[in-house]
C-alpha cells in the first residue's frame, strides 16, 4: 500500500491569459520541485484552482503529470466535489491516469453531519482502488473532520491518510494520538506554519502550498528534523512561515501565484473570480522573498 511522506506540493495551474495550460512552464515547476528534493506532487488542490476546471482539462493535466514525473515524485490527485458521485468521477479519471492517490476534501457548502463524512468517505473508497488522502480545511469549507470521525475512517484500507490544513494544532494532535496505533495510517500537516510542530508529534510529512514557491526551504524543515538538526530545522520553518503569513494577502492561491511569477516562473493569473494583487501588497510579498532569500 502507498505510504505518504516527506513534502508534498499542491501545485499550481499555468495558464495564460485566456485560460489554456502552460504546459512548458509546468513542467519547468515539476523540474524545480525535483531538483529542490519534493517527495511528491498534488494537482488539483486548493492552491491549483481545482474547482475552476472541467473534467477534460482535469484528465489531460494528470496525464500530463504522470509523463512528466512518474518514478521522480509520488502524483496526488484531488478529486474534490459536494456530491460522493461527483468525486467517484474524478476518482475513476485519476485511476485511469494511473496516479498514486486521491485527495478527497471534504464537501463544500453543505454543513455535513459527522455520520454523513463518514458514509460520504466510505462511499467514495468503496468505489475506487486508488489510496484516499482525506483533506480537511475547514476554514474554506466550512465543514470539519472530528478526530474521532477519523479515528473510524482510519481503518478503511484504502483511507491511508488526513491532511490537516485547519491550522489548529490541537486537532492535528488528536489525529495523531487517535490513529497513532495504526500503522497503514498518517497525518499530514497542511498549515505551512505548523510542519515543524506536527513533525514532533509524529505527522508523516507535510502538502504545502508555499512549498510551490519555495521547495527547499520547505524540504529543510523535514530533512533537518529527521537528521536531528532541530536548529536547522525551525530556522527553516520561521522562513516559510514568513511566506505562509504573507499569503493571507489577497484572495488564495493568487500570493503563491505571484510569488511564482517574481522569481521567474511565469504561471500567470489565477481565474476570476480572483483579482491580482494590489501594488502595495506586492511590495510586501517582494520584501519577504527578498527576506528569505529567494530574490
Amino acid at each position: 500500500m502507498f505510504k505518504p511522506s516527506g513534502i508534498v506540493i499542491p501545485v499550481v495551474t499555468p495558464v495564460d491569459d485566456n485560460g489554456n495550460f502552460k504546459e512548458a512552464e509546468y513542467t519547468r515547476l515539476l523540474n524545480y520541485f525535483i531538483d529542490n528534493g519534493i517527495k511528491g506532487v498534488f494537482p488539483f488542490g486548493t492552491s491549483g484552482e481545482f474547482y475552476a476546471f472541467d473534467n477534460g482539462f482535469y484528465r489531460h493535466v494528470l496525464e500530463f503529470t504522470v509523463a512528466q514525473v512518474r518514478g521522480k515524485m509520488d502524483i496526488y490527485a484531488g478529486a474534490n466535489n459536494i456530491t460522493p458521485q461527483g468525486a467517484i468521477a474524478l476518482a475513476k479519471i485519476a485511476e485511469e491516469c494511473k496516479v498514486d492517490a486521491l485527495s478527497v476534501l471534504t464537501p463544500m457548502f453543505v454543513s455535513q453531519t459527522q455520520n454523513e463524512l463518514e458514509i460520504y468517505y466510505r462511499k467514495i473508497a468503496d468505489a475506487t482502488s486508488l489510496p484516499i488522502v482525506i483533506y480537511n480545511n475547514k476554514p474554506k469549507t466550512n465543514v470539519g473532520v472530528d478526530p474521532a470521525t477519523i479515528q473510524k475512517l482510519a481503518k478503511v484500507e484504502n483511507i491511508i491518510a488526513i491532511k490537516d490544513s485547519t491550522g489548529d494544532m490541537t486537532n492535528a494532535e488528536e489525529y495523531i494520538r487517535l490513529t497513532r496505533d495504526n500503522p497503514n495510517f498518517d497525518v499530514l500537516m497542511g498549515r505551512d506554519t505548523l510542519i515543524y510542530a506536527g513533525l514532533w508529534y509524529g505527522a508523516a510529512g507535510a502538502i504545502t502550498s508555499c512549498g510551490n514557491i519555495a521547495p527547499r526551504i520547505a524540504v529543510d524543515i523535514y530533512e533537518n528534523f529527521k537528521k536531528g538538526n532541530y536548529d536547522a530545522a525551525l530556522e527553516a520553518q520561521f522562513k516559510l512561515s514568513a511566506l505562509r503569513v504573507a499569503s493571507n494577502m489577497g484572495t488564495f492561491p493568487v500570493v503563491i501565484k505571484e510569488g511564482l511569477n517574481m522569481i521567474g516562473y511565469n504561471v500567470g493569473k489565477c481565474l476570476e473570480p480572483i483579482q491580482p494583487l494590489n501594488e502595495d501588497q506586492r511590495a510586501k510579498l517582494k520584501a519577504v522573498l527578498q527576506e528569505i532569500g529567494l530574490l
